[in-house]
């Protein structure tokens, strides 16, 4: 059995008020191995890239926030790598994408991040349970025995990144998953974590940045999503579509930039992931950010 749910409608709430900001739900939070390469494509030349043979931390964090300054909406972040600015390292967002106006205003304005408004497509398939396993005590103990022993479901969310023309080929990422079923629950370790970020450069924001996201959240190791990229058949015939329509108003310059950053997100999404987390129980407050380095631009 199939439910679809499609999410990608707009929805306004009453604003976000001063920081800090209060955003509650759940979450994957997988990281994977980036290519250095691809990485310190995506980060301002201000900072250096942390890694080691080759490859840094990225990944993505996947979202759905049922309680927010900006109502109910889902947001995937695109983590290219770490970013080393002395003292500290912080991760570098390449691409946030969100289902909300308002949360996407926000972000680009008031966080400094790259916020594209965006198409959350989920469906879930139920899956026969399988038997269980007496020799996962330990594993129960600290939260995962669920990932190895547990009748679960399957959910497939797919993400259509929606450009400036409402076109929607700019960017489909299509994450499986497996989530509990609904009469399941766990209670994995309550963690904190701090998340510090660096953000800015962008169009909206062009000074460089540094925000923190403080998390509380029950936590457990699951087994990473599998990530694909859009249908080489129908990208190619909606980028062509697309670029019919830009051409009287973009040189092919602008329109190579574009297309090598759709080309670097893809990258670190197909990366090779090494650890997913699922967070539930989801509290994440992030504050204000502060002035890295101010921008050279004059004001």
């Amino acid at each position: 059995m199939s439910e679809v749910m499609d999410v990608g409608e707009i929805k306004c709430s009453s604003g976000y008020g001063k920081p800090p900001w209060i955003f509650k739900g759940s979450a994957l939070y997988q990281l994977h191995l980036v290519k250095a390469e691809t990485a310190r494509a995506c980060i301002p030349k201000e900072f250096r890239l942390v890694e080691a043979f080759g490859y840094t931390l990225g990944g993505f964090f996947l979202a759905s926030y049922d309680d927010s300054p900006a109502g109910v909406f889902d947001e995937l972040v695109v983590i290219a790598g770490l970013a080393w600015n002395p003292p500290t390292s912080c991760a570098w967002a390449a691409k946030v994408l969100v289902n909300s106006n308002e949360a996407c205003d926000h972000g680009r304005k008031e966080v400094g991040l790259p916020s594209q408004i965006a198409r959350f497509s989920k469906s879930i398939t139920a899956m026969t349970a399988q038997p269980k396993n007496k020799d996962i005590g330990i594993l129960n103990a600290i939260g995962m025995g669920a990932t190895f022993n547990s009748p679960r479901d399957h959910m497939n969310v797919q993400v259509t990144e929606w450009d400036d023309l409402d076109t929607k080929d700019t960017c489909n990422i299509n994450l499986t998953t497996v989530v509990p079923a609904l009469n399941e629950k766990w209670m994995g370790p309550a963690v904190k974590i701090s998340l510090p970020s660096y953000s800015g450069h962008t169009e909206h924001n062009p000074n460089l940045l540094k925000y923190s996201c403080q998390i509380e959240c029950r936590v457990r190791a699951v087994k990473p999503a599998v990530v694909s990229g859009p249908s080489p058949i129908l990208y190619h015939d909606r980028v062509h579509y697309s670029d019919q329509r830009r051409c009287n108003t973009m040189d092919s310059t602008a329109k190579e930039h574009i297309d090598n950053g759709k080309n670097l997100i893809m990258s670190v999404m197909l990366s090779k992931p090494i650890l997913a987390l699922e967070f539930n129980c989801l509290k994440m407050q992030v504050e204000a950010p502060t002035v890295v380095s101010p921008s050279s631009r004059s004001s």
